[in-house]
């Protein structure tokens, strides 16, 4: 899953994009390399965002949808949002997959991802973006944010969602630390034995290995992505969100011919 952030302030300046223009660029450039699904988001959720308009978010990115869909009809479209009403208009121009980050906190999402039947991955966040790293605690990550899943997609699949349609993704960063995350990377196998969800991982990047391997940027962060990357394939994750396709489609195919992976 390719990352295209219609921002100017997420975490990882490469992956943002100024213009409809330079968003198609770099969309070309990752089907290109393979990407299965394009993820476009409109608001940053990066540890202390601000929140930006409803009305923002959905100038940016509907824009990108509706020419991604005219250029590339069969491309599968993700809209990386919170909130329903930039859903609905994302789901309306062609997306079909909403990837809430806020695991569908608001019940009009789920509400939603019921009557159109999209797609739908659920993200454990805790808090929000602007507090969400201010000392998380947990007495146990890995049971309560399993939990916490698996709770909001048995509530879908309770009210006739199929379950083929449904992800869910541990939220590394989204309020925790370093050890919380390690544990959670280390034991998502416990939540896929739960269930036959898919199972999703977004650590692209992100800071965890700034505390991890010490690399303050995020141009620096590369290999340190790459090796969770191999640790999902061996473990059987289905979807990673990244922001380089074409390394992650490289080692995916050599891990293949190495191993059968």
């Amino acid at each position: 899953m390719g990352v295209i952030n219609c921002t100017p302030d997420s975490f990882h300046e490469d992956s943002r994009t100024e213009s409809l223009e330079h968003s198609m660029k770099l969309v070309e450039k990752m089907i290109d390399e393979g990407a299965d699904w394009i993820d476009i988001g409109g608001e940053s959720t990066r540890p202390g965002a601000s929140e930006i308009s409803i009305e923002e978010e959905i100038q940016r990115v509907i824009p990108v949808i509706e020419q991604i869909k005219n250029k590339y009809p069969n491309q599968a479209i993700s809209i990386d949002t919170r909130r329903p009403a930039v859903a609905k208009k994302a789901l309306d121009a062609g997306a079909v997959m909403i990837n809430d980050v806020s695991g569908l906190r608001d019940p009009r999402m789920m509400d939603l991802v019921i009557n159109s039947g999209c797609g739908i991955c659920i993200m454990h966040m805790k808090g929000e973006p602007g507090t969400m790293q201010n000392s998380p605690m947990y007495e146990n990550v890995v049971e309560e944010v399993n939990a916490t899943l698996l709770k909001n997609a048995r509530k879908l699949v309770n009210k006739g969602h199929p379950i083929d349609r449904i992800c869910l993704d541990p939220g590394i960063g989204f309020g925790k630390t370093l050890e919380h995350n390690l544990d959670l990377l280390r034991n998502s196998h416990s939540l896929k034995a739960k269930e036959k969800f898919a199972i999703l991982w977004g650590v692209s990047r992100k800071s965890m290995f700034k505390d991890l391997l010490g690399r303050l940027e995020t141009n620096e962060r590369l290999a340190g992505t790459l090796g969770v990357a191999a640790f999902a394939q061996i473990t059987g994750i289905d979807v990673l969100r990244v922001h380089d396709v074409a390394e992650h489609v490289d080692l995916g195919k050599t891990l293949s011919e190495l191993g059968g992976i």
